[in-house]
């Protein structure tokens, strides 16, 4: 090493970068380095022991789009729902109880189709009880609010009480009765 230090060390790195420079040395290097993916064997003309020869290709015929059967028996969100009109009028005509407090604005997704009613499920609750739910846009309806961990839930019935599309992931200011 002793030779390298001081202005010798340059030069032999530059020499060493100039052979690595080398299109012959590169060549080999790369068809070194992938003799498993048979580009060796395709280069060299051989082929490798127990490869079976390719055909050409067959179309497998598939049935119509249309015969599938969707994922979960597909239904709509008005079928889902079996809350009556009467509990819906109910629920969004409930106004501002005296003495109701703010827990908070959080985004909510919707909950499962399957557990009907009108209820909130959010960390922001500390215990069951009654409340309601106010959108930005000042639409509201009265939900249970349950206890929960995580990403808040709105149910079914409420989304579709305050006119949200599904797929909404709206911000709502959260009271506790």
């Amino acid at each position: 090493m002793q030779g390298l230090r001081g202005s010798g060390a340059s030069d032999y790195c530059d020499g060493m970068i100039h052979r690595l420079r080398s299109p012959a040395l590169i060549l080999l290097f790369a068809l070194s380095s992938l003799p498993g993916c048979g580009l060796v064997d395709r280069v060299t003309g051989r082929s490798p022991e127990g490869a079976v020869a390719a055909g050409p290709l067959e179309a497998v015929p598939n049935g119509p789009l249309s015969a599938t059967k969707p994922l979960g028996g597909a239904q709509s969100a008005a079928a889902l729902d079996q809350t009556t009109a009467a509990e819906k009028a109910l629920a969004t005509a409930a106004p501002a109880q005296s003495g109701e407090r703010n827990l908070g604005a959080v985004i909510v997704a919707l909950g499962s189709p399957a557990e009907q009613g009108f209820w909130l499920q959010s960390s922001l609750v500390s215990a069951p009880g009654k409340g309601r739910v106010v959108t930005d846009t000042g639409k509201s309806v009265a939900v249970d609010l349950r206890p929960a961990s995580g990403a808040a839930l709105l149910s079914l019935a409420a989304y579709r009480a305050l006119g949200l599309g599904l797929t909404d992931l709206p911000k709502v200011q959260v009271y506790a009765n």
